[in-house]
């Protein structure tokens, strides 16, 4: 009996992938990946020649029992087209069809852009909820953002570029102005992360067209923050500072807490890291 692997893959940077990773991809009898040309290039670049099969939304149901049949002989890695499976694509399904049948199925952690995402923005990270992709219908979408607008967790999405603005809009106006960092391309060339608050965002890519997927990280909701006044302000930015919290992450954390415009506040952090 063999057992189904769940294997991480690069999110962009193809060194982005675990020794062990890359020996398991070597050794299973069976690959099932989401889209094989994809997956055939990072197996290409580690010169690993292990037999492939496609597994992807459109074909779940009659490849399920092929890959059924092939743990019967031996192990089996899922993967994604980019980092870990069975998040937002059908290795759910497989995974609860293998378990199903008694076979194990085991995790090989790695690379996973919402994860990435939320580690980099500067926002909390104690406590989020990961929402995958929101719903494409406008009307749907402010319904589905109006359940989660009290809730305290930082929240992370993931968009389409032909969408992103119509959803930061509709984040905009539903959970308000909120801090939020929105990434693409990370680990590749092109990485971007845009930090500041949805209008700040919004008004960026308004003038920059969205390309790429992309990763939202956004604000959960606090208590109305108290309005410090600018000696409070001061003391808190020359704390931060000498913690080595980086400008941009501390604005953010304190326009949350501070009441104080973000802009305001990375001007003051400016100003007195410059002055020493």
């Amino acid at each position: 009996m063999g057992t189904l692997y769940l294997i991480a893959t690069p999110i962009g940077n193809l060194e982005d992938i675990t020794l062990r990773a890359v020996r398991l991809l070597g050794e299973v009898s069976l690959i099932a990946a989401e889209d094989t040309r994809h997956t055939r290039k990072l197996l290409e670049h580690y010169q690993i020649k292990t037999q492939l099969t496609s597994y992807f939304e459109h074909n779940k149901l009659q490849k399920v029992e092929t890959i059924l049949s092939a743990l019967e002989n031996g192990d089996v890695a899922l993967v994604s087209d980019a980092g870990t499976p069975a998040l937002n694509d059908p290795g759910f399904e497989l995974v609860r069809a293998a378990l199903a049948a008694g076979y194990p199925v085991s995790p090989v952690p790695g690379p996973s852009a919402p994860v990435a995402a939320l580690v980099a923005s500067g926002l909390p990270t104690d406590a989020f909820l990961y929402l995958g992709y929101l719903p494409r219908k406008a009307a749907e979408r402010r319904r589905w953002l109006e359940q989660v607008t009290d809730l305290p967790y930082t929240l992370v999405f993931l968009e389409a570029p032909h969408r992103l603005l119509a959803s930061l809009k509709d984040l905009r106006s539903v959970l308000g102005n909120r801090p939020a960092a929105i990434t693409r391309e990370l680990t590749k060339r092109f990485e971007e992360i845009r930090r500041g608050t949805l209008e700040e965002v919004l008004d960026y890519f308004n003038n920059q067209p969205p390309r790429g997927e992309f990763t939202l990280v956004i604000g959960g909701r606090h208590a109305e923050p108290e309005d410090w006044d600018e000696a409070k302000l001061r003391q808190a930015v020359r704390q931060g500072l000498a913690a080595s919290e980086a400008p941009a992450q501390l604005a953010a954390r304190l326009t949350q807490l501070s009441g104080w415009p973000r802009r305001k506040i990375y001007e003051l952090v400016l100003e007195l890291k410059n002055s020493g």
